[in-house]
């Protein structure tokens, strides 16, 4: 059974930083294509970071480029996104996704098809 629990989400001041973690388990975790997403009240879902099979490509949505690093640990099956310089524009509820399905990363990352979805963790930005 595939798994994927995020963790570290909370309300913070702006210009503050958080770090989400996402604990895989279930599936072939380094042949995997994994992202976070975030939704906001109101608003569609977005693609908030990616990290291709092999972790040595990562891409980011432009909102959150040059603030935000996701990374992942292979030993621990856990994903994390590093957030900094955070702003109250970034309030909204982190999903985890992971795909082990040998679809193309960019696919994924482009229409959001992940195969596996966590159960999100909210961060809350104040200004």
């Amino acid at each position: 059974q595939v798994q994927l629990v995020e963790s570290g989400g909370g309300s913070v001041q702006a210009g503050g930083s958080l770090r989400l973690s996402c604990a895989a388990s279930g599936y072939t975790y380094r042949t995997s294509c994994m992202g976070w997403f975030r939704q906001a009240p109101g608003k569609a879902r977005e693609g908030v970071a990616v990290i291709y099979s092999g972790g040595s490509t990562t891409d980011y949505a432009d909102s959150v480029k040059g603030r935000f690093t996701i990374s992942q640990e292979n030993a621990k099956k856990t994903l994390y996104l590093q957030m900094n310089s955070l702003k109250p524009e970034d309030t909204a509820m982190y999903y985890c996704a992971a795909d082990s399905s040998g679809d193309s990363c960019s696919f994924l990352w482009l229409t959001g098809h992940f195969g596996y979805w966590g159960q999100g963790t909210q961060v809350t930005v104040s200004s």
